[in-house]
């Protein structure tokens, strides 16, 4: 997609999107045999339902169609949200992602050396960094660690089928101090 036509359609549809209490995350426009396939992802701090991005989607369809943003010819609309191993690459990412396991691809130390990876729990956010739970290995007890945002090359949030929620551990919590 041209950037002229990516930046018209992002303008156009931000409106609609932020009315919605939504963010924008990605415009896509790709093809699908003779027809164009334009992709839109929204997020929320709570995420979004199917009827939020159905009404969406409906909206966006209204807007493009009064206008040529899509040209002549065949389009598909999709309205989506980012997934559940969604890519982290802005700060309210990663906020978003507080308490989730993580994988992370970090960037090579100033003074040489191996890039590496590490998978770790998001403790905490703020505007340098995350604080990080790394798992124990054999039976060892978590560690913590900090890294920068500089330092990380690439994140996305990994699937836990068996994952505690932060509400279920601090009821337990609050059990066994009674």
């Amino acid at each position: 997609m041209s950037t002229t036509q990516s930046e018209r359609l992002r303008g156009l549809l931000e409106p609609l999107v932020s009315a919605a209490d939504l963010d924008l995350e990605e415009i896509e426009l790709s093809r699908a045999g003779r027809r164009r396939v334009l992709r839109v992802v929204v997020d929320s701090e709570n995420g979004v339902d199917l009827d939020a991005c159905a009404e969406l989607s409906r909206e966006i369809s209204d807007k493009l169609d009064e206008t040529d943003a899509m040209g002549e010819g065949e389009y598909q609309l999709e309205v989506t949200s980012p997934g559940a191993e969604r890519p982290l690459r802005e700060h309210r990412h990663f906020v978003r992602a507080k308490g989730r396991l993580a994988r992370f691809q970090l960037t090579a130390p100033e003074g040489g050396g191996a890039a590496g990876e590490l998978v770790a729990r998001i403790l905490d956010v703020d505007d340098e960094g995350l604080d990080l739970e790394v798992p124990g290995v054999k039976g060892r007890k978590p560690t913590t660690r900090r890294i920068a945002f500089a330092e990380i090359a690439k994140a996305r949030v990994e699937i836990e089928f068996n994952r505690k929620d932060s509400k279920d551990s601090d009821a337990v919590q609050k059990e066994e101090e009674a």
